[in-house]
């Protein structure tokens, strides 16, 4: 399409379509380029969609497209970044920088290892933490975690997928890691999800639920709960009513950001709705992107 195309390494994750949607659809289980960019600020879009691509499957058809427009870390408010970089390794899950008062920042989830992105990600003040919310996301914390001199976090149901932690986060209550950092443990998706709640602005809630463009809606990835979704909605049940946030920041899905009221309606008629869900085989295909 006019100088782009996607290439047939790409697996659906949806990344590409979430920092692009009016140039980049989906037909047949595939990004595909709907249109060329029509202004500068489309053009900034589409090249976002092609640096975060885990696949790195946006491409221009003269290769290789042009590193001075590469945006990340990008800021999606005052205080929080999405790092970009998506790994192939995390399945394409994003990965934010949370900035704290002090001038520090935490990273929740990690982009794929490079000591040059680990340089852009320091440059907004040093990482302390580490925060998994779920095994699926942990191929690369160690790496960081240690670059950065920070402390590693994960649940200890999920504690076999990064064995060397620092921070081991135990049973089911919520607890403060940081001053206005609190982390809840929401087992479903996999046996050790946790979400991370920031200053009652920010939602990290890895893939336990995200923000659907087909539903415009909260929605749970039925379709790929690795653990229970009996247990996702007994964890929703638990926790709604404690949360809240004006930004939910999922691993894999869209991020929205609503007031807080709203959000919280939102999240409840989510739990009612989860309540109804009965297991199904793993599909990929089915997730309401």
């Amino acid at each position: 399409m006019d100088g782009w195309y996607v290439d047939d390494r790409c697996v659906n994750c949806d990344v590409a379509r979430q920092f692009a949607p009016e140039l980049i659809g989906e037909a047949d289980g595939k990004s595909r380029i709907l249109r060329p960019p029509a202004d500068d600020a489309e053009n900034r879009r589409l090249h976002a969609a092609v640096f975060a691509c885990p696949t790195r499957s946006i491409r221009p058809v003269t290769g290789r497209a042009d590193p001075a427009l590469d945006p990340f870390p990008l800021a999606l408010d005052d205080g929080v970044l999405i790092c970009g970089h998506n790994s192939a390794r995390t399945a394409g899950a994003n990965a934010y920088l949370l900035r704290r008062p002090s001038g520090t920042s935490m990273m929740i989830d990690t982009p794929r290892w490079s000591r040059e992105l680990a340089g852009r990600y320091t440059a907004y003040g040093p990482v302390t933490d580490v925060l998994l919310t779920h095994r699926d996301h942990a191929a690369h914390g160690r790496r960081y975690a240690d670059h950065f001199g920070a402390r590693l976090w994960i649940h200890e149901g999920d504690l076999d997928a990064a064995p060397d932690a620092d921070q081991v986060i135990r049973g089911l209550e919520p607890l403060e890691i940081a001053a206005g950092v609190t982390v809840h443990p929401l087992p479903g998706h996999t046996r050790g999800s946790v979400l991370y709640l920031a200053d009652d602005r920010y939602c990290f809630s890895g893939d336990s639920f995200y923000w659907s463009r087909t539903t415009a809606d909260l929605e749970v990835a039925d379709s790929v709960t690795w653990y229970s979704i009996e247990v996702l909605a007994d964890s929703l049940a638990r926790t709604a009513g404690r949360l809240r946030f004006e930004w939910v920041l999922p691993g894999h899905g869209d991020r929205r950001r609503l007031p807080a009221e709203e959000m919280s309606r939102r999240l409840h008629g989510l739990t009612e709705r989860t309540r109804l869900l009965r297991p199904r085989p793993v599909d990929f295909t089915g997730v309401r992107w």
